[in-house]
């Protein structure tokens, strides 16, 4: 694949400016955008040539219009209508009606915007993350990779090798945002050995970064579906030592055509939740810590780099890539 792969980036973006607000530190919700369109064009899977391509990227991005105060219906429209541009000024989509194409996506104003775009979510490829099924997201078609809020700060060393003094058994903090989120707070809040709040820790309070401390004192963290864009969570607790807790039934974990998640996360379907302290306690010690050393092995799946590293984030979405490129041309 590295040696192989070969994208074309459609020149228009630099004319009209879709990709200027990516040019800076890549940080906060659009980190894996911004490091994802910074890797790209600092790689060597781009070519200027079109007939040796293999898939040809669309990036737009809807960072830049969101900053313009520009409603969702307003950002629909430009998206469609760049894509129309793409269209009629080329000959590439029509000879696959877009199936070789793709864009990225992380954050859920892009997510709304493009799902506006009849073409983009039936025959192009949506790189999008964490995705939620029924959100026009289809599976096998389209990719899911983690939305990874950067910088990620770590408090020791090793990024959560140790197992020895997590006294915590679950932690969750945040928005109830979803029905398993509500569920999670209202069975949970008040257990003496699963820590879950229904607010955010503030992270920095009187110098001490108090919600990163709790994925390092606790065995296992939940990861309760949202409302759209998922996945910061996961990449949290991974990036921590923490073994994640998928509670969602409709959730296509990030590069699942590569990794098996039931080697470091625990998987539990929304209507176990009121069993959740019992599913957690009966994990034996040993796989226990099985799970928590293959959750320090797949760290380097979940980090951006720039430049990137072989294995990282970025090398991850393009193997998902290059798994689809095989379309068929007219």
């Amino acid at each position: 694949m590295e040696k192989n792969l070969k994208i074309f980036l459609y020149p228009d973006c630099f004319e009209n400016g879709h990709l200027s607000d990516h040019t800076e530190k890549p940080s906060g919700r659009y980190a894996s955008e911004s490091y994802f369109f910074k890797n790209i064009l600092e790689g060597q899977f781009l070519t200027k040539d079109p007939n040796e391509a293999h898939l040809f990227f669309i990036p737009f991005s809807c960072l830049k219009l969101r900053r313009e105060g520009r409603s969702y219906l307003n950002i629909s429209a430009t998206v469609d209508d760049f894509v129309q541009s793409l269209i009629s000024k080329y000959p590439y989509w029509n000879r696959t009606l877009g199936a070789d194409h793709f864009v990225v996506i992380c954050h859920d104003i892009g997510l709304v915007a493009t799902e506006q775009v009849p073409l983009l979510v039936k025959n192009s490829i949506r790189v999008v993350c964490s995705p939620i099924y029924g959100s026009e997201y289809i599976p096998h078609k389209d990719v899911s990779f983690p939305q990874i809020f950067m910088p990620l700060p770590t408090l020791y060393e090793k990024h959560g090798d140790h197992i020895h003094n997590r006294n915590i058994l679950g932690f969750w903090a945040g928005r109830r945002n979803s029905n398993i989120r509500d569920t999670l707070v209202r069975l949970w809040q008040n257990d003496n050995e699963l820590n879950i709040q229904h607010n955010f820790i503030n992270r920095a309070h009187k110098g001490h970064f108090k919600y990163q401390e709790k994925f390092y004192r606790s065995k296992f963290c939940m990861c309760p579906r949202g409302s759209s864009i998922n996945g910061g969570r996961i990449s949290l607790a991974i990036h921590y030592g923490c073994v994640p807790v998928i509670l969602s039934d409709y959730l296509d974990l990030p590069f699942s055509d590569i990794l098996n998640w039931q080697k470091f996360s625990v998987i539990v379907k929304e209507k176990d939740v009121n069993n959740l302290k019992k599913i957690l306690q009966d994990i034996p010690d040993e796989e226990y810590r099985t799970l928590q050393k293959n959750t320090i092995k797949v760290q380097k799946h979940f980090q951006w780099n720039t430049p990137a590293v072989r294995l990282d984030t970025f090398h991850m979405a393009m193997y998902e890539l290059w798994l689809r490129r095989h379309v068929i041309r007219s």
